[in-house]
């Protein structure tokens, strides 16, 4: 089993790179930023009547991020789309922002199309790919970008990218209300990559201590209000590079249904580890659900762990549990003894996709 303490044992395992790319993030964020304050907008994007997001798998995490970065704050509806179709009622008061890392997502091209048809209001986002090639053809905003500190080169490693760029077009749009918080998201990354980073000891490393905890587990992870969307990303992140089955549910939405469902299969109590995501800027109610619903798993037998915030701002959490989240995958994986870099089983579905 790989040392987490050890630098050296880790750059074997980390054969693509990963750790480089969580530690690059802030530097995704910033190039992000700026790069889309210097962008050409679509016409009448200010003037829209609704947003929608269209992604894929990592594409996809930052606009679920954004819906909870701009939670409260955006003056019109914002909605993310994970599928070959885009919603009824996309016209030409809408505006759909296109996000596909490769720019060869088929689900998101054929977005992508549908939008135009509609006469939607469009901007693509990616690196360049089919994407960056219809956005050209027809004369598209877009925000085509060199991903040069996502040495990885993986999708849901570039998450300071896609939500820095689209978190900055909605704020250029005048779509949401801007705080000046992105010198203190920046400054929020760069602390806790400093706190969780390799060169951090285990015994005062939470990433590390929480990966060893998850260590032959399946991991549920829980969340509420504005973290659930960037914990959706951690669990994707557990899948692609931990190699690990994990999934989301949010409360209290889950205290109307899952804990009844404790009961049976009797195994799941060995397999299962429920991870909290506790938060005191969640509303009062919400926050009342925690306790209670923990010592309803611990009654039934179900191990559980909380990670409680430490940010002083709602938006910072977010940014706390992605960088959080990164490095808990990160490790998980060395623990695992596989290279987290390497997603198989998706590129051999992809590949069976185009047979």
């Amino acid at each position: 089993m790989t040392n987490l303490d050890s630098k050296e044992d880790i750059e074997k395992l980390d054969k693509g790179g990963i750790l480089k790319s969580i530690e690059l993030i802030p530097d995704q964020f910033t190039q992000a930023w700026k790069e889309i304050e210097e962008s050409k907008l679509p016409t009448g994007a200010s003037v829209t009547q609704n947003v929608v997001i269209c992604g894929m798998g990592g594409s996809a995490l930052g606009g679920r991020a954004v819906d909870s970065v701009v939670y409260g704050r955006a003056r019109v509806p914002i909605e993310v789309f994970n599928e070959y179709k885009i919603p009824n009622y996309v016209n030409s008061d809408s505006f759909v922002i296109i996000s596909s890392y490769s720019g060869n997502t088929e689900e998101t091209l054929s977005c992508a199309k549908l939008a135009l048809t509609k006469g939607a209001k469009i901007f693509g986002i990616t690196t360049g790919g089919k994407l960056a090639e219809f956005l050209k053809r027809n004369k598209l905003a877009a925000y085509v970008f060199n991903p040069k500190y996502n040495p990885s080169g993986q999708p849901r490693m570039g998450l300071g990218y896609s939500i820095a760029a689209i978190y900055a077009l909605l704020i250029k749009c005048g779509l949401v209300r801007y705080s000046n918080e992105k010198e203190h998201i920046v400054f929020t990354l760069k602390k806790y990559i400093d706190e969780y980073n390799v060169n951090i000891p285990e015994n005062g490393n939470l990433a590390k201590t929480f990966a060893r905890k998850l260590l032959h587990k399946v991991v549920i992870l829980m969340a509420s209000e504005h973290l659930v969307g960037v914990t959706h990303g951690f669990a994707n992140q557990l899948n692609e590079n931990s190699k690990t089955f994990s999934t989301t549910f949010d409360l209290p939405e889950a205290n109307h249904h899952l804990i009844e469902g404790l009961r049976f299969p009797a195994k799941a109590k060995d397999l299962l580890s429920f991870l909290f995501m506790e938060s005191k800027h969640y509303t009062p109610e919400v926050q009342k659900r925690y306790p209670i619903t923990k010592e309803v798993f611990k009654i039934n037998g179900y191990p559980s762990l909380g990670y409680v915030t430490s940010s002083e701002d709602a938006i910072l959490e977010i940014f706390e549990v992605l960088v959080f989240g990164s490095f808990v995958s990160f490790y998980l994986a060395m623990l695992n003894g596989v290279d987290p870099t390497p997603i198989p089983w998706v590129d051999y579905f992809k590949a069976q996709l185009v047979r």
